[in-house]
């Protein structure tokens, strides 16, 4: 086994790829998993240093292949491009492989409050997921962001349709949120398996910023000079595109606080950036 190689899923994602590239400029050797090795992305982690590897997520054999000789995994899942049922096949399945590979680190990457009974289907499935990688007795460390600052920006998010019109409508244009940027994931999951025996164990909020929408949008202004895009576009027609779990997501934060700790996400990772620094950093439209 290398003590150096940590395979990365998802790693032409956004969290899978800020961990790679991460890892790649910590030194760690990396294999990159990806249905698709000619891609532009993949193409871009092959140039950086990574293996970059074929594999079908739902498949353990497939999985355990590509597993063979690693000290760490980190997992995720993306539920708006395979579905909701097949993130747990999909959860389940990297946790098999990585057991069966003896794997001595996993870093899972879920969401959201981490508590049972919210209704929000990605949510209550990283917790299927969860329990899964603990009953395998696995060496675990689980990343819990809330909102990603990139739902802001990013078009596969329909940021004029769900950051700007209907989130504030649903959640509540003043309500606190709770924000991290899926870039700085890489650098906690880094920080992870260069130190697991801190963080073997542990379940880990993540949260650089608590900002409402209304907050967000200021900053926006400031940066920009003028505000975000925004498309009005009736829930109705938002569910046909993109399902119904996200409206149920944004109801349910309306009326339950979660609990934050900027202090302690700060303490992992210290360059953990501010939703006005993300802005002012990033490139969009």
């Amino acid at each position: 086994m290398d003590a150096e190689l940590v395979v990365v899923t998802g790693a032409t994602g956004r969290q899978g790829g800020s961990v790679a590239r991460h890892l790649l400029a910590a030194g760690r050797r990396v294999r990159a998993l990806t249905r698709d090795p000619s891609s532009p992305a993949a193409r871009r982690l092959a140039s950086a240093g990574a293996e970059v590897v074929r594999a079908d997520m739902a498949s353990s054999e497939s999985l355990r292949a590509a597993f063979v000789g690693a000290h760490g995994v980190f997992s995720v899942q993306n539920p708006m491009t395979s579905g909701l049922n097949e993130e747990v096949l999909q959860g389940r399945a990297v946790g098999d492989a990585a057991a069966t590979a003896g794997v001595r680190h996993v870093v899972y990457a879920s969401a959201g409050p981490g508590l049972p009974g919210t209704g929000v289907r990605q949510w209550e499935n990283k917790l299927v997921v969860r329990a899964h990688l603990r009953s395998l007795g696995l060496p675990l460390t689980v990343l819990r962001p809330m909102a990603f600052m990139e739902l802001m920006t990013d078009k596969d998010f329909y940021p004029p349709v769900s950051m700007w019109h209907l989130m504030p409508r649903l959640i509540g244009a003043d309500r606190p949120l709770l924000w991290f940027s899926a870039d700085d994931v890489g650098a906690v999951a880094a920080r992870a398996f260069a130190e697991p025996d801190r963080f073997i164990g542990t379940d880990l909020p993540l949260c650089a910023d608590v900002r409402s929408i209304d907050e967000c949008r200021a900053l926006w202004r400031e940066i920009r000079g003028r505000p975000p895009r925004r498309f009005p576009m009736p829930e109705w027609l938002f569910h046909r595109v993109a399902g119904d779990d996200l409206t149920r997501m944004w109801r349910w934060l309306r009326t339950h606080p979660v609990p934050f700790d900027v202090a302690a996400t700060r303490a992992v990772v210290p360059s953990a950036r501010t939703v006005r620094e993300w802005l002012v950093q990033r490139t969009y439209p």
